[in-house]
C-alpha cells in the first residue's frame, strides 16, 4: 500500500467491545439468510427441511454481509459518541440486512407490533420477506430507518446530502455500492461536499462498499489501481480512509478504527468553522470499505466459486428444496453464525448482540429523520395580498409570473432565516427564471472558490444551483423526506432528465400514505418555466412539454398538475402547493410578460375550482347552450384562445361562445379516476354534451383527449396544442406553426359548428389570409404582425 492509501492506527476496543460487534455482524447475517430462504424452523431447532424453504427465493445475499457491517459498527459509534445520525442505504437489494439490523434493536417490532423480537417473530419476519402480501426485498418505504427507495439505484449520495443541509447536529452515512458509483447522478453526487455548509448543515459520511461485483460483471471502481481509485476520490476533495480484509476480526479492528478517525475529522471541521471562524472548504472524510461479495457464505456451489464473486449476487444456492446437497449446505452455512450463541431459547437477541445497540430514537431504525413528518412544521407564507397585481380589466396590463412569484418565495425564505427548512434548487437557472428576487433574503450555497465578478454566492446560502437536474431532485428528495419545504424551478424542457427519479418519489409517497406510522412530508413541488411557447430563441432543442404527460400517467392519489394562466393564479397557486403534503405537485407557468386575467380573489376563487367558464370572455346570453365551446390550459394557449374569442365576437356576434380557462389539469379526468376529477355532471354542464369543444391545451394535445376519452363530449373534442413543430422563430410563430394560433382556433369554430362552414366562409378565409401573412412578414421583419404584437382584450 501506498501511503495515501494506509489503514487508520488499530482499534483501542477490548476484545469483549470486538466480541460484541462480532456477535451482533454475525446475528444480522443469520438473519439476512433466514430472510432470503425460510418459512419455517427459524432458530434450526430441528435438521432443515424441504418444507421449511420458501417455494419461491427472492433476495440478494451479496451485498448483505457489507451492509450489516456498516450497521453493526454505525451503532457502535452512535451509542458511544451520543449521535444523532440516519443511514442512507443505498446498494439497491440491501432489504434483508436492513430489515434484519431493525428487528435486531427492536425498531422493527415497535413499528410493527405483529413482527415480535422472538422466536415467533423472527419466523415472520423471514416469511414475510418477497413473499405475497410481505414486504419488498429492498429497502423501501416500508423498511423503518429509511428514506431511500432500493430501486433508486445512484442517488443514495445526493439523498444524504438533501437529508444533511440544514441540519446542523445530524450525522448522515451513506453506503454506496460499487456498481451504484457506476451511474452518472452518484458521479455527479461526489460534488455536493461544495455545498455543505460546515456551520449549518451536518455531515456526511460516504461510505464506498467495494464487493466487486454487480450482478453478473465486475466493478469498475474495484478494479482501478488503488492509486488512481484515491487519486479519483482526493479529486471529489474527500479524505479517504481505507479499510480492507476477509478475516472477521481483522476487518472489525480497522473499520471501528476508521470510523472514529473519520468521525474525529468530521468533529474537527465543525468545530474550526463553528467556534473558530474557519472559512475554507474542508476536505471531508469518507470510508472505502474492500469486502468480499457473498462474504461468510458459501465458497463454491455445485464446484464453482461463489463467495468473492458475482454467483453470489442474488441466492447462491438456488436448488434448496430440490437438492438435498443444497439443503445440507444451506443448514451448515446458517448454523456456521451459531446461532445458540446469538439469540435465546425463546429467540430474543442475547445481551453480547444488543452490547453496542443504541436506545431509544438514536437507533437507525427510530430515528426521526427518517420519518420527516414528524419534524415537518408549517410553512409560513406571507399574505399573498403582498405580492398580487392589481387587475382593473382583464387582458390589459401585462406582468412577468415567475417574477411576481420570486418576490412571495423571498418573502418564505426570510421567514425562514432562523428555522432553516426551506430551499429553492434549480440547474443554474434562478435568475433566468425571474426567481432571483430570492437574493433579498439568501445567498446560493457555495463553498468552493470565489472570484470578485461572482454574484449571490454565500457559504450559508439556502438557493441551490448545479447544473445537474439529478443533484437538484435528490438534493431536494432528501431535504423534504427528513422534514424541511422546498421547490425545484427547471426549464420546461429538461425536467424530463429527473423523469425515473421522480417516479420512485412518487412511488414512496404512494406507498407511505399506506402506512399509518409514516407521517405526512411536505410535497415535491415544481415550478416549469421558459417554457415550450417562449423558447422561440432557444429554438427545437429546448421544446418539450411533455413532462406533464409523464407525470400524470402516475398514481392519482399522489400526483397534481396546475397551468396557472397569469400571475395571480400563480401565486393561488403556489400558496396552495406550499402548503400541502405527499404529493407531487407540477405547476407549469411562463416567466415573460402576459396579460394579467383574474384579480387575485378570482385567481383564488377559480384555482379552487380548477376549471371553469369566464363569462366575461364569453357571448353567451344565459338563455341558452352556447354554439362552441373555447376551453384552454395554459398562459399561451389561455392568450390564443381569448384573443380568438375577441375575433368571434366581431366577425360573428350571432355565436353563443363559451370560454372555459383549465388550471387543475386532473379536472378533466372523471372522478372515479383521480381525486380532483370532475362527476360526469359537472363536466357536461361545463363542456356541454354535444357542441364542438375548442381545446387550446400547452402540451401534446393527446393528453387532453387521453384524459377525457370517457365523457358524453368527447366525440366534439378538438384539441389544439403542440405537435413537435418547433424552431428558433418568433413568439407567435411558433403557436402557429403547431396550429394554436387565435386564427386556426377561429377557423376550428367555423369547421365544426354545424351549418357555420357556409355562412362564415368569407371569415374563414380572411382568417387564413392573416397567416399566410404572417409568414411573409415574419421573414422580412424578424417580429409579430403588429396586431398581434400590440393586441390587448377589448371585450
Amino acid at each position: 500500500m501506498t501511503d495515501a492509501t494506509a489503514p487508520p492506527a488499530p482499534s483501542v476496543l477490548s476484545a469483549a467491545d470486538l466480541a460484541a460487534l462480532d456477535a451482533h455482524w454475525r446475528a444480522a447475517n443469520y438473519l439476512s439468510v433466514g430472510q432470503i430462504y425460510l418459512m419455517a424452523n427459524p432458530l434450526l431447532t430441528e435438521p432443515l427441511a424441504p418444507e421449511h424453504i420458501k417455494p419461491r427465493l427472492l433476495g440478494h445475499w451479496g451485498t448483505s454481509p457489507g451492509l450489516n457491517l456498516v450497521h453493526t459498527h454505525l451503532n457502535r459509534v452512535i451509542k458511544e459518541r451520543d449521535l444523532r445520525a440516519l443511514c442512507v442505504w443505498g446498494p439497491g437489494h440491501g432489504g434483508p440486512a436492513v430489515l434484519a439490523n431493525s428487528w435486531l434493536e427492536g425498531s422493527y417490532s415497535e413499528t410493527y407490533p405483529d413482527i415480535g423480537r422472538d422466536a415467533a417473530g423472527m419466523g415472520a419476519l423471514f416469511k414475510q420477506f418477497s413473499f405475497p402480501g410481505g414486504v419488498p426485498s429492498h429497502v423501501a418505504p416500508e423498511t423503518p430507518g429509511s428514506i431511500h427507495e432500493g430501486g433508486e439505484l445512484g442517488y443514495a449520495l445526493t439523498h444524504a446530502y438533501g437529508a444533511a443541509f440544514d441540519h446542523p447536529g445530524l450525522l448522515v452515512a451513506c453506503v454506496i455500492g460499487d456498481g451504484e458509483a457506476e451511474t452518472g447522478p452518484l458521479a455527479a453526487s461526489w460534488h455536493s461536499n461544495k455545498f455543505l455548509d460546515p456551520v449549518h448543515d451536518g455531515a456526511v459520511l460516504p461510505i464506498l462498499h467495494l464487493n466487486g461485483y454487480k450482478i453478473a460483471n465486475p466493478t469498475v471502481l474495484a478494479r482501478l489501481p488503488e492509486d488512481e481509485l484515491d487519486a479519483l476520490l482526493r479529486g471529489y476533495g474527500h479524505d479517504p480512509v481505507y479499510v480492507e480484509g476477509d478475516d472477521p476480526w481483522t476487518v472489525h479492528r480497522a473499520l471501528a478504527a476508521a470510523m472514529d478517525l473519520a468521525l474525529d475529522r468530521i468533529a474537527g471541521h465543525q468545530r474550526a468553522a463553528r467556534a473558530e471562524g474557519a472559512t475554507g472548504r474542508p476536505r471531508w472524510p469518507m470510508i472505502v470499505l474492500r469486502t468480499p461479495k457473498g462474504w461468510t457464505g458459501p465458497k463454491e456451489v455445485d464446484g464453482l466459486p461463489v463467495e468473492g464473486t458475482w454467483r453470489s449476487h442474488q441466492v447462491p444456492l438456488s436448488g434448496v428444496r430440490d437438492k438435498p446437497a443444497h439443503l445440507r449446505e444451506l443448514e451448515e452455512w446458517m448454523r456456521s453464525y451459531r446461532p445458540g450463541e446469538l439469540f435465546d431459547s425463546r429467540g430474543r437477541p442475547t445481551e453480547q448482540v444488543l452490547r453496542w445497540v443504541p436506545e431509544g430514537a438514536s437507533r437507525l431504525g427510530a430515528t426521526p429523520y427518517a420519518n420527516g413528518g414528524l419534524l415537518l412544521r408549517d410553512l409560513p407564507v406571507p399574505p399573498l395580498t403582498d405580492h398580487a397585481v392589481r387587475v382593473v380589466k382583464p387582458g390589459t396590463a401585462m406582468h412577468e409570473p415567475t417574477r411576481v412569484l420570486g418576490g412571495l418565495l423571498e418573502g418564505v425564505m426570510a421567514a425562514t432565516a432562523v428555522r432553516r427548512d426551506f430551499r429553492v434548487v434549480g440547474p443554474d437557472e434562478t435568475a433566468s427564471n425571474r426567481l432571483d428576487a430570492l437574493y433579498g433574503a439568501t445567498g446560493k450555497a457555495w463553498q468552493a472558490g470565489t472570484l470578485p465578478t461572482d454574484e449571490h454566492l454565500s457559504r450559508d446560502g439556502r438557493v441551490m444551483e448545479v447544473l445537474s437536474e439529478h443533484l437538484c431532485q435528490g438534493w431536494l428528495e432528501g431535504y423534504l423526506l427528513t422534514g424541511r419545504h422546498g421547490l425545484f424551478s427547471s426549464y420546461e424542457a429538461f425536467a424530463h432528465i429527473v423523469d425515473s427519479m421522480v417516479n420512485q418519489h412518487i412511488k414512496w409517497l404512494r406507498t407511505s400514505r399506506r402506512l399509518a406510522w409514516r407521517r405526512p412530508i411536505a410535497s415535491l413541488n415544481y415550478l416549469l418555466t421558459s417554457h415550450v411557447w417562449r423558447q422561440d430563441h432557444n429554438g427545437f432543442s429546448h421544446q418539450d412539454p411533455g413532462f406533464v404527460d409523464h407525470i400524470l400517467n402516475k398514481s392519482p392519489e399522489v400526483v397534481r398538475v396546475y397551468l396557472p394562466p397569469d400571475a395571480n393564479s400563480l401565486l393561488a397557486t403556489a400558496e396552495h402547493v406550499l402548503a400541502s403534503r405527499d404529493y407531487v405537485n407540477v405547476i407549469v407557468a411562463g416567466k415573460q410578460p402576459s396579460f394579467d386575467w383574474l384579480t387575485l380573489e378570482q385567481a383564488r376563487a377559480h384555482g379552487a375550482r380548477g376549471a371553469g367558464a369566464w363569462e366575461w370572455a364569453g357571448t353567451e346570453d344565459g338563455r341558452r347552450e352556447p354554439d362552441v365551446v373555447l376551453a384552454c390550459a395554459g398562459d399561451v394557449p389561455t392568450l390564443e384562445t381569448l384573443a380568438a374569442a375577441s375575433l368571434l365576437r366581431r366577425h360573428l356576434p350571432e355565436l353563443a361562445v363559451r370560454v372555459v380557462n383549465v388550471v387543475d389539469m386532473a379536472r378533466l379526468l372523471p372522478r372515479e379516476e383521480h381525486p380532483h376529477g370532475m362527476p360526469d355532471a359537472e363536466y357536461d354542464a361545463l363542456f356541454t354534451r354535444d357542441k364542438p369543444v375548442i381545446f387550446a391545451y400547452h402540451g401534446y394535445p393527446w393528453l387532453v383527449h387521453r384524459l377525457a376519452y370517457r365523457r358524453t363530449g368527447h366525440p366534439h373534442l378538438h384539441v389544439r396544442g403542440y405537435k413537435e413543430e418547433g424552431t428558433t422563430t418568433t413568439p407567435f410563430d411558433m403557436v402557429l406553426r403547431n396550429d394554436l394560433d387565435r386564427y386556426r382556433l377561429v377557423m376550428d369554430v367555423i369547421d365544426r359548428v354545424p351549418g357555420l362552414g357556409v355562412r362564415a366562409v368569407g371569415v374563414r378565409q380572411e382568417m387564413a389570409d392573416v397567416r399566410s401573412r404572417h409568414h411573409d412578414w415574419i421573414r422580412e421583419h424578424g417580429t409579430d404582425l403588429p396586431e398581434v404584437a400590440d393586441w390587448s382584450w377589448d371585450g
